[in-house]
């Protein structure tokens, strides 16, 4: 990527599974993206919806693209897998210009480390402000907010899927 991406937030947790079984799940687009899914004051009332490519989101190369509205704006975004390194790391970023509010183009990922039986996640991204206009000034304004909801509504998610309790009947 050539955009100066001199913004950063990441969060981190432990997570009470094995890296592997973490990785399988991050890796599902659908699983991170679902946030993005669902009406929030955050997506201003709004929902995107997400689309892969053949590769599913999951392999170097492979597209996804989000598109929606928040606060009655259309938005659109493509990104590419630049980085697929199960059960360890894997990252995506922006191409062509992304028309969002609130942030412009960005790196996002997470890094899945293992500690015997559990692991731990960290979620991150790297991001730069909209270029101009009222974007800008929103993204000044609200990019760091935007960024620390997104990332830690990919870690807890993550976080809770592990973590509900199974209730064997017999």
């Amino acid at each position: 990527m050539k955009q100066n991406l001199v913004n950063h937030f990441e969060c981190f947790s432990a997570v009470h599974a094995p890296a592997g079984a973490v990785f399988e799940y991050a890796d599902e687009p659908a699983h991170l993206s679902s946030h993005m899914g669902k009406s929030s004051w955050m997506m201003g009332g709004g929902t995107m919806l997400m689309k892969v490519d053949a590769g599913e989101g999951k392999s170097v190369g492979s597209v996804i693209s989000l598109a929606g509205r928040a606060f009655g704006i259309e938005l659109f975004v493509e990104e590419s897998v630049a980085e697929h390194s199960p059960p360890h790391r894997k990252t995506w970023e922006t191409f062509g210009e992304p028309k969002l509010l609130v942030i412009g183009p960005y790196r996002m990922g997470f890094d899945v480390s293992a500690s015997g039986k559990e692991s731990s996640i960290r979620v991150f991204i790297d991001y730069a402000l909209p270029k101009r206009g009222f974007s800008r000034f929103v993204g000044w304004l609200f990019g760091r907010p935007y960024a620390k909801w997104c990332t830690r509504r990919m870690m807890n998610d993550t976080v809770k899927h592990f973590s509900v309790t199974q209730v064997n009947e017999g």
